[in-house]
């Protein structure tokens, strides 16, 4: 009998249909939307005369372009207004579930799915999102699609898509004091470059992953699309499980014991061939940080930016143009750097875990006076959370300004933006050039960096600030 992997398990049972020298007809079993590239897809639907297949396997939020403060009020930003108007319509004309502003479980669609336990293991996931990889965490196949696929799957419950090929990236050993499972990710993704698993579905194994919470899975699967990955998973366990167990959508009784019993099934046989595999010991791993203008430039925070030296032609001129663009020159450290901004949120670290970790760290410590300090939370249930376990007060006591849920400064779409030629430290998925606003500039980092940066006022090592 064929050795197969996780992905090929779950993808497998899947296709409805193969097409010769083409590509599959996949079943979606949930989908996400938000208010971004839904109305689009709705408005196609509309014109060619077609309803929603199966509106109970959608679920709805806006996220992207909702303001973090006075979600009471109406949404000044147009755009944003119109967006998150016609995100309702749809969801009620279609009967689609929506978890809208104000409500007891709004949040960041990536966020709100597996606190809620819609998000289940060997599940097939899709959004109009890149980082829907994040689901992957549960060991489902789990994907962003673009707005004329959303409306595919919403028409047909299917989409056309070609069987990626698979890599396996296994992270063994203890990690080290103050490193996180975004620094493992950093890590990885600065050995193997931005586009080093494109073409690529990526499982992580290895003791190091198997160790980690589920908030922290998420976190590594969230950024599995910053390799150039089309997505990321990690065979569900015991830990899974527990999470799972006894959330609202998840199953109850008899059907969970059936559930769970498939879910021991949903795991990569022994002798499995990859396509690519990376081994990595994660006591090579320390605090990272990113100092240029993809995620993959990144570097131990007690590293020095890489120097030109053996880079040629093109590569050369697009590194030299990163760095200028961030302000900084070949060779020096990074130790030391004024910041400006720090934020904690998004989909890659905007859950409990995160803002409880940044609380313990900061507590009986103030923010320095050349700091703004954001905290979003990536859900109502993490803000609500928040305030009943006192992380606010302690938080606030700190000087942070807690905001409410939603995307904010992950991405320019919203009224959360870093001013232009400021520096921020932030805890999302992407640096990209004017990602956090025209002209900002980010560098990546974990939560507990942050909270670090947060209290000195420059980048500097979190293991030496809270040493004691």
């Amino acid at each position: 009998m064929e050795k197969t992997t996780l992905f090929d398990k779950i993808w497998d049972a899947h296709v409805v249909k193969s097409v010769p020298s083409g590509p599959d007809v996949f079943f979606i079993d949930k989908h996400f939307i938000h208010e971004v590239t839904s109305p689009v897809a709705f408005l196609n639907l509309e014109k060619r005369g077609i309803g929603v297949k199966n509106p109970s396997r959608t679920v709805a939020t806006p996220d992207h372009n909702v303001p973090t403060v006075d979600q009471d009020k109406t949404i000044k930003d147009k755009l944003s207004r119109m967006q998150v108007e016609r995100l309702r319509e749809n969801c009620a004309r279609y009967g689609i579930e929506l978890h809208d502003l104000g409500s007891a479980h709004h949040g960041i669609v990536h966020v709100i799915g597996p606190e809620l336990g819609i998000t289940q293991p060997g599940m097939t996931i899709v959004c109009g999102d890149s980082h829907t990889s994040t689901h992957g965490a549960f060991g489902a196949i789990a994907f962003g699609i673009g707005t004329s696929e959303v409306e595919m799957v919403l028409a047909t419950q299917c989409i056309m898509q070609s069987k990626a090929k698979k890599m396996r990236i296994t992270i063994d050993g203890v990690a080290g004091k103050g490193v996180t499972s975004k620094d493992l990710i950093l890590y990885v993704i600065a050995q193997i470059s931005a586009a080093g698993a494109t073409g690529y579905f990526v499982e992580y194994g290895g003791s190091a992953i198997q160790s980690l919470s589920m908030e922290a899975r998420m976190t590594v699967c969230n950024m599995s699309i910053e390799m150039g990955a089309r997505g990321g998973l990690i065979a569900p366990d015991e830990t899974t499980f527990e999470y799972l167990k006894g959330k609202e959508y998840a199953p109850k009784g008899e059907a969970w014991d059936k559930a769970v019993a498939y879910w021991k099934t949903l795991k990569t046989d022994e002798d499995a061939v990859f396509d690519k595999e990376y081994h990595f010991d994660a006591a090579d791993i320390e605090p990272m940080i990113t100092y240029g203008t993809n995620p993959g430039m990144g570097i131990k925070i007690i590293g020095n930016i890489p120097t030109t030296e053996g880079m040629e032609g093109s590569n050369k001129t697009s590194y030299l143009k990163s760095l200028a663009y961030m302000g900084f020159e070949p060779g020096e450290a990074i130790m030391g750097k004024k910041v400006d901004f720090v934020f904690v949120g998004s989909c890659t670290n905007g859950r409990i875990e995160d803002i409880r970790s940044v609380a313990e760290f900061v507590k009986g410590h103030k923010k320095a006076e050349n700091i703004t300090a954001w905290i979003v939370p990536g859900s109502r249930e993490v803000e609500k959370m928040a305030h009943e376990e006192g992380l606010v007060k302690i938080l606030e006591e700190a000087g942070f300004e807690l905001r409410q849920p939603g995307c904010s400064a992950c991405l320019a779409m919203n009224d959360d933006k870093i001013p232009s030629g400021k520096y921020a430290v932030s805890t999302s998925n992407r640096n990209f050039e004017g990602r956090q606003g025209p002209g900002a500039r980010t560098m990546l980092a974990s939560p507990l960096t942050v909270a670090a940066v947060a209290i000195a006022g420059e980048i500097c090592d979190p293991r030496e600030v809270f040493e004691n």
